[in-house]
């Protein structure tokens, strides 16, 4: 959470939550777990004052009624950072995951050129079409993460402007 939302909170997923007019005004929680880790990664990303103040814990009275188990709650805290990256992200995501395509797709390639240049290329004709495949699939994904960078800078603007009619609305 840290180095995703680039802040210095040293639990991120306890405590009291305050928020000023303004943060109330201009976060939004998309996740229906648990709205903990979402609104810290928001608040850093959009550069609000973040303060972690420690407090002494209280004994467990009762189980949790938001987790059943620890592996269980680790997989939707996960799950919910992927979610938070990829809508804040999305170009680096699509990017890794397309370069990472890219290069296999390539030393395949590679690999049939090399056995064609020495002779025998019509045995890995198959080496050729699965390169063919990956190298069109790392372009197609790379398609994915410029319009998804483009949609994240729509939504940020969409985000401006739900923040200005929210404050306008409560003057």
């Amino acid at each position: 959470v840290k180095s995703i939302s680039k802040t210095d909170i040293i639990d991120a997923t306890s405590g009291f939550r305050a928020y000023s007019r303004k943060a109330a005004l201009e976060i939004n929680v998309f996740n229906k777990y648990t709205y903990t880790l979402e609104t810290i990664i928001q608040a850093g990303m959009k550069d609000m004052s973040i303060i972690s103040v420690p407090v002494r814990v209280n004994n467990q009275l009762r189980q949790s009624r938001l987790m059943k188990s620890i592996p269980e709650y680790i997989k939707k805290s996960a799950i919910t950072l992927i979610r938070i990256f990829i809508l804040y992200k999305p170009l680096k995501f699509f990017f890794s995951i397309a370069t990472v395509i890219f290069a296999v797709g390539s030393i395949i390639g590679f690999r049939f050129l090399y056995y064609f240049f020495l002779g025998s290329g019509n045995g890995h004709i198959q080496s050729l079409i699965f390169s063919s495949i990956l190298l069109i699939s790392a372009f197609n994904t790379y398609l994915i993460g410029i319009i998804s960078d483009l949609l994240a800078k729509n939504r940020v603007i969409l985000e401006e402007i739900q923040a200005n009619l929210r404050s306008k609305n409560k003057e």
